[in-house]
């Protein structure tokens, strides 16, 4: 079991995002709010705290929503999560992951001023199953690390 570290969302998409009190899961859409959120894969993206850490640990200053994140994770292996993986995040919302990394939009700050960026390799997307208020402090629980063949 790990606990959720912040919760961010941006209207646009390709910007930073900024820390908020909670976030809205809506099922099969994403965030309310979020720039991301629509009928499609990548409907909220989880970070690994540890996986930033790699960046503080160049030097980097960075902070919730950095990475365009809008989970930030601790004491998950988010990054080695297989697709299917489904995650309980608070008391019931459920997501599943869909993607593991993606390409690094052009003109990445954070890739500009260290070097690299860790969320191309390590970040996670999925999609909401199962609807829900997720807030810092939440529990966070793998409850099956691979897809469930009989749906």
């Amino acid at each position: 079991m790990g606990t959720i570290v912040a919760v961010c969302l941006s209207e646009k998409r390709g910007v930073q995002k900024e820390r908020v009190p909670e976030i809205e899961l809506v099922e099969n859409f994403g965030i309310r709010g979020d720039g991301h959120a629509g009928d499609w894969h990548r409907q909220i993206s989880l970070l690994a705290n540890e996986s930033a850490d790699k960046m503080r640990n160049l030097g980097v200053e960075i902070g919730p929503g950095d990475f365009a994140e809008n989970v930030l994770t601790e004491g998950v292996d988010v990054p080695h999560l297989p697709i299917g993986s489904r995650l309980r995040l608070g008391d019931g919302a459920v997501v599943e992951v869909t993607q593991i990394g993606k390409e690094c939009h052009e003109g990445c700050a954070i890739r500009e001023l260290a070097g690299d960026c860790v969320m191309p390799r390590e970040g996670v997307f999925c999609r909401v199953l199962t609807p829900g208020t997720v807030r810092p402090g939440d529990s966070i629980d793998v409850i099956s690390d691979r897809l469930d063949r009989s749906e």
